[in-house]
């Protein structure tokens, strides 16, 4: 009778001590996911703070108007090298683009960023920051100059800050 008084006794004890296991288990992943909000707001914010100002050593690809691959002079290759930026401050037409005007017009200005891209005696990436697909968003000086302000000047892309894009093929040019 002793054994079987222990043996309730002892699976009373274990249940118990199991369901607030239970417990602390759902509270702490309460924390975790109300933690993991806190860090995604908190990178968020943090969003807005630039990183610096690099010199690039090699442009590697061109891909349009306002993104391109860069080498970044004196960085371990993990994190300097073909690293993805994208124009800070401007929107050129899509290489992929909806209708031939928009091809045509990414086609330009892709032609005019690849010629001061490749002719620059110094390129900068000024105030990077991250932009939502994880490339480098920075103001990007070639030879002392603002390459948003030449393609805007050029008439070859729109001022943007991250909000909705234009549609090129509904704009009258």
């Amino acid at each position: 009778m002793k054994k079987i008084t222990y043996l309730f006794l002892g699976l009373f004890l274990a249940s118990n001590a199991f369901a607030a296991t239970a417990k602390k288990a759902e509270a702490d992943t309460t924390t975790v996911v109300e933690n993991t909000a806190e860090i995604t707001e908190t990178i968020m914010a943090g969003s807005d703070k630039s990183f610096g100002t690099v010199e690039v050593a090699e442009v590697t690809s061109i891909y349009d108007g306002d993104t391109f691959r860069v080498n970044i002079k004196n960085y371990p290759p993990i994190v300097g090298e073909r690293i993805g930026v994208r124009v800070n401050g401007i929107d050129t037409p899509e290489m992929r683009g909806k209708c031939e005007q928009e091809k045509k017009a990414a086609q330009a200005a892709k032609q005019f960023t690849v010629e001061k891209l490749r002719s620059a005696k110094k390129i900068e990436l000024r105030n990077m920051k991250r932009d939502k697909y994880f490339r480098i968003l920075a103001d990007v000086f070639v030879d002392g100059e603002n390459l948003a302000a030449l393609l805007l000047k050029a008439k070859l892309g729109i001022e943007y800050h991250g909000a909705t894009k234009q549609g090129w093929c509904d704009a009258k040019k």
